[in-house]
Order: structure tokens, then sequence, then C-alpha cells
């Protein structure tokens, strides 16, 4: 007979480790299963150097969360534990995010936290515990599909974390547990009242933790002082509009803030890293409809080779914020690309594209891949070939 985490065995048998990270989520996943009777040990991850993100709003795994998580063990009755990944952290996280963003990525370190540590060491330190699963508070769903467990999105579409877990692998999953996956956020909320936790109003972190304020060139800036190379900001017709103080300062899509005007709205349309330039143009000349990944994760039924003989149906997602839209998954030459049926704007290297089996709001997580380059219309891609001197993909790839 299974528990209610599909697991054998009766529930004051069965260890969990619970990830806390001293909001309300994951403080209430601790509690649900402290209830059940499991034999429930919380660790929380301290990250970075956290003195100055102390009392910072919105952030996350700052020093205010961990005794926000030692508070919450306590009135849970579970013994918790701190684990110091600062160094790790530090070279599988923050170190790669300043040196993609320095050659014109949008990289996404919650992901790469995801897949580096949390999903590594922390799920390797729950098993040497002696844990049957490590449990956390995402908003994603997961049950068992013929012998294996698969990932899905959640009931509460406003929630949906599901972008940010494609990079988890087969044997992860089916180590893993997402106890609020059928639950709103709400009912969440109201879960940490009845059980008196302090964190029951604590609000939603934002920012990424190691960002203060969200001013993503800050951080580079400290870690590569030399990083804002100035340069020109150049129209996609070829006119030079004037100068920027490094593209560490611009993203792909940006509007606001470019520091030049023509009389008509100007987005960022490409970075060029090598040569430190800023190309802009109208909005148009951001639509992009065919995308190529790299270090893609599959885990759905088949492999990825059998799976996209011939190309396969999905519904693929570029942004965290966007909802899923129809397209076709197909490798070209040894690339997995990804053909979306309506154009979407705002694409950059360094993102994710996330594959699902369709865009119902319980659909299946299928993997999905890191964003090498992508192709416009062909207006467009010539226009920058002939800016950059060669061809847009070549540069990016």
């Amino acid at each position: 007979m299974l528990n209610s985490l599909e697991l054998p065995g009766r529930p004051e048998d069965t260890r969990i480790v619970v990830a806390m990270s001293g909001g309300v989520d994951s403080s209430v996943v601790a509690g649900l299963l402290k209830a059940e009777g499991y034999d429930v040990v919380g660790m929380t991850m301290q990250l970075y150097d956290h003195g100055e993100a102390v009392h910072r709003k919105g952030a996350c795994c700052s020093g205010q969360d961990i005794h926000d998580a030692k508070r919450v063990a306590e009135t849970l009755g579970i013994p918790h534990y701190v684990l110091n990944y600062e160094e790790k952290f530090q070279k599988s996280v923050i170190d790669p995010f300043a040196q993609s963003y320095i050659h014109g990525e949008t990289p996404i370190p919650c992901v790469a936290c995801n897949q580096t540590v949390k999903f590594v060491d922390l799920l390797a330190t729950a098993k040497e515990l002696g844990a049957e699963a490590l449990a956390t508070g995402h908003y994603v769903a997961s049950r068992v599909e013929g012998n294996r467990r698969a990932l899905f999105r959640p009931v509460d579409a406003e929630r949906d974390q599901s972008y940010f877990l494609f990079t988890t692998t087969q044997d992860q999953l089916d180590f893993l547990r997402f106890p609020l996956g059928d639950r709103p956020k709400a009912e969440t909320r109201e879960l940490a009242r009845s059980m008196g936790l302090s964190v029951a109003e604590k609000s939603d972190s934002q920012d990424i933790c190691f960002v203060p304020m969200g001013r993503y060139s800050d951080v580079i800036s400290k870690l590569q002082p030399d990083a804002a190379e100035a340069g020109e900001i150049i129209h996609i017709d070829g006119r030079v509009l004037g100068t920027h103080k490094g593209i560490i300062n611009f993203t792909i899509g940006q509007r606001r803030g470019i520091g030049v005007a023509v009389g008509e709205p100007l987005y960022v349309v490409y970075l060029d890293s090598a040569n430190a330039r800023v190309i802009v143009g109208p909005k148009e000349a951001l639509e992009t409809h065919k995308l190529y990944l790299r270090d893609v994760n599959w885990i759905g039924n088949s492999t990825l080779e059998d799976a996209l003989e011939g190309g396969l149906e999905i519904h693929a997602r570029v942004r965290s914020t966007r909802a899923p839209k129809p397209a076709i998954l197909n490798i070209e030459n040894g690339v997995v690309c990804v053909e979306l049926t309506t154009g979407e704007d705002g694409i950059a290297p360094g993102q994710a594209c996330v594959f699902y089996a369709d865009d119902s709001q319980k659909s299946r997580v299928l993997g999905g891949g890191w964003i090498e380059h992508s192709e416009r219309d062909a207006l467009a891609e010539q226009a920058l070939a002939k800016i950059t001197g060669t061809p847009v993909a070549a540069i990016a790839g």
C-alpha cells in the first residue's frame, strides 16, 4: 500500500527531506507532511553572503529566510539543518550567469540553481540521510506514468513553476515530490495560518537572490569590473545612432532606457558582444519563428530521437510569463530546433524553451533546452548579417 507521496510503507516509517526556503510554500509542505506522520527533516541552503540582503523584501535565500525556516521547524517540531553551498553556488550559478550576460545572453539563474545545486547536492544529501524523497514547495505536479514519474503543470496557473524545472532529469524526478501541485496558492496561505506558522503572511520572493534590487549590471560590474565596454548603438538599417556604456546594460526586447531617440519606438534587436554593439530597430524586427537549442533535457516516454522522428507537435514556452504555443520540435543536422507556429518577440540566447504535450493547464512537461540562437524573418536576418558581417546564426552559435 502506498502512502500519500506514492511511496511504499507507512508515513511514520518514511523519512522525507523538505527543502525549506523560509517561505510560506515550503513551510506548508513541511507542515502537511509532518501532520501526516512522516519522519520530516527540514533543510535550508545558504547560497551566498546574505548580509546585504537580510531584510530585503522580495528576495529569496537571504539571511532572514534562513531564520524564518528555523522558526517554522521549531513550530512544527522537526529537525532543521542549514547547508552551506556558497562556493558551489558561486561556481555553478553566479559566475556562469555573469559570463552569459557579458556575451549578450539572457540567462535564468533560478533554473541553473535547480539543475546544479538543489537537485544535485541537496538531493544527494537527502539520500545520504536515508530519505525516501525530497519534497519542495514548487507549484508543479508529478505522478506515475508507466513505471516512472512524469512532470505536469499545476492547478494554479498563476503560480506555475514548470518552466523553471525543465532540466530535472528522470532519476531526479523519481525521487522528488511536489505536494502543492494540486493546490491553489490561496489554500496554501490558509493552511499556513491554520498551522500557526510565522511566515503565513510573508510576501513571495520575486528577485534573483544574488541581484540586489534587480540590477543585473551592478552584480556583473562587481564580478567583472572590465565587462562594461563602451560601444555603438546602431539601427538595423545601418545608421549609427549613438554610444552606450556596455551591453551588460541591455537585454533583447528592451524598449526603455536605450539612450537614443529617432522619433519612432526602438527596441533592442541584437547584442553584438564581439564588437560591443547594441543593434536596435522596430518591434517587427524582433519577431522570431525558429529556435535552435543546446543542452536539451528530455523527460518524455520514448527517447528524444524516437520522439522527434519526422517532427513532433508540441506546445513551446519561451518565457515563464507566457502561455505555451503550438510548435514543431525537430532535429536538423544533429541540432534540436523548434519551429513556432506564430512568432514570438524578445527571444534571446540563454533563455529557455520548454516543451509541453499540449496547452492545457495540467499539461505534461516533456523537457526543454537552452536557446543557442534564433531566426527572425528573412529581411531582419539579412539586415543583421550586413551590420555584423556574419550571419547572426553563425555568431550566436
